[in-house]
């Protein structure tokens, strides 16, 4: 499955006994776009506990990750399309939170975020996840880069682009991901701004590399967007895989994270576990 080009192989693991110790392996290898499926990591839906679904996330490179914007989305319409759940809204745990979901219909789903086949509860879905309260630190400068520090649960670095500045996510992402101030690395977003409701974005994931979109990175530029005064509160995030809507109503609320989730294909990975 996929949102916005942000793809992950999904296990249903209540049904699918994968040990623990064997988990960031089986990422690794089944993440391989050569030797593998091929995706940006690997998602295994359990029971939650605080919630009726919980979402454990692994990097391609195997490590842990506390949250995904675009992947939780996907864990939505996996659980609905399948009968798991009947109601639309309902609570996904992920990293010790529960994110709040809904699985948009009729005049709920703005249709500008969708590809023209989109439909609810086909391949296609528009889903609307509840990503939190975002904890922005102050600007700082790593390496002369000047960058703010956001925690969406999940850590990230905003760089703000100037206009005719060119992007730097092959060289400088690597850097910054890897940068001694975050122990436990950092994803890092390179942002543009369009206009007071746009704005441009690309992204190098922790543990992945630069992919398509980043979900959780989309709401930190558009929180420290919002937060300078620099764009509206609600605003379309441009990433090379698609758009993503942002809304953030208060600074000291939560933001709302819209967007596609895909399904692609689904079949059986020869493993021995």
């Amino acid at each position: 499955m996929q949102g916005c080009g942000n793809d992950y192989v999904f296990v249903d693991g209540e049904r699918e006994k994968i040990p623990r110790e064997r988990r960031g392996d089986l990422a690794r290898r089944i993440s391989d776009r050569h030797y593998g499926v091929g995706s940006d990591g690997l998602i295994l839906i359990l029971p939650g506990r605080q919630a009726p679904f919980k979402m454990e996330m692994y990097n391609a490179d195997g490590s842990r990750a506390e949250m995904c914007g675009n992947g939780i989305r996907c864990v939505a319409k996996y659980v609905y399309d399948r009968g798991m759940i009947q109601a639309r809204e309902f609570g996904i745990e992920s990293g010790g939170q529960v994110r709040s979901v809904k699985i948009l219909e009729g005049e709920e789903m703005p249709l500008s975020l969708l590809p023209e086949k989109a439909a609810q509860g086909g391949r296609e879905s528009l889903v609307r996840v509840n990503m939190g309260r975002p904890v922005l630190g102050a600007e700082t400068v790593i390496y002369s880069r000047k960058l703010f520090r956001v925690s969406m649960g999940n850590p990230h670095a905003v760089v703000l682009l100037e206009d005719q500045e060119p992007w730097t996510v092959e060289k400088e992402g690597p850097v910054l991901e890897n940068a001694p101030c975050f122990p436990d690395r950092t994803n890092v977003e390179f942002v543009r701004v369009q206009n007071r409701e746009e704005i441009q974005m690309r992204v190098w994931e922790r543990g992945t590399g630069e992919t398509l979109a980043c979900g959780s990175g989309a709401c930190a530029a558009a929180a420290v967007c919002m937060q300078k005064g620099l764009t509206d509160r609600e605003i379309t995030v441009k990433l090379l895989g698609g758009e993503l809507r942002i809304a953030w109503e208060r600074e000291d609320g939560d933001l709302f994270l819209t967007g596609p989730a895909v399904t692609v294909f689904q079949g059986e990975y020869p493993d021995e576990i």
